[in-house]
């Protein structure tokens, strides 16, 4: 491998690693929302986001707390906005966390093999291979910031509706 390819896989590790960093800290905000809608301390709700053993389930939880009956808009709209925002950057996450990396030869680019099989009608499709260019790097770099962003908005939403901290 050449410098010039090792740099550039040194970039994509740095960014993943920041983005799942980025991810796990927003993620767990979720335990307030949790404590909160429930009624509950911090720590059952830890609890009951450690036993929901994925993201979805976690967001789907939140969601229908949010969405009970007797919730005031005021509450239930702003949580709903942080949850649909979360889920709609998962998708990048999970893209470079369910793969497995290796190298374009030619341009030296790292590509990602999706660790998933797709069933066809007929058939079975095995590890769809992406490239990741200089307009990957920036996406992972995008959702890296947008989730700081909501992580600090999540925040100022858990102290206005004043759920355990």
């Amino acid at each position: 491998m050449t410098d010039d390819f090792e740099a550039r896989f040194d970039r994509l590790i740095l960014l993943v690693g920041r983005l799942n960093y980025v991810w796990t800290n927003t993620e767990s905000l979720l335990i307030h929302l949790i404590a909160g809608l429930s009624g509950t301390s911090k720590d059952v709700a830890v609890i009951i986001f450690l036993t929901l053993n994925t993201t979805r389930a976690r967001i789907d939880l939140v969601e229908r707390l949010a969405k009970m009956d007797g919730r005031p808009a005021s509450v239930r709209d702003p949580i709903l906005e942080h949850t649909q925002r979360l889920s709609r950057l998962s998708g990048i996450r999970n893209k470079f966390n369910h793969c497995i990396y290796s190298f374009d030869q030619e341009t030296g680019n790292p590509k990602t093999i999706l660790m998933r099989i797709a069933d066809r009608k007929t058939d079975i499709k095995l590890g769809r291979e992406d490239t990741v260019d200089e307009q990957a790097m920036q996406e992972i770099e995008d959702v890296v910031a947008q989730l700081s962003a909501a992580n600090q908005e999540i925040w100022r939403l858990i102290s206005k509706l004043g759920y355990p901290v």
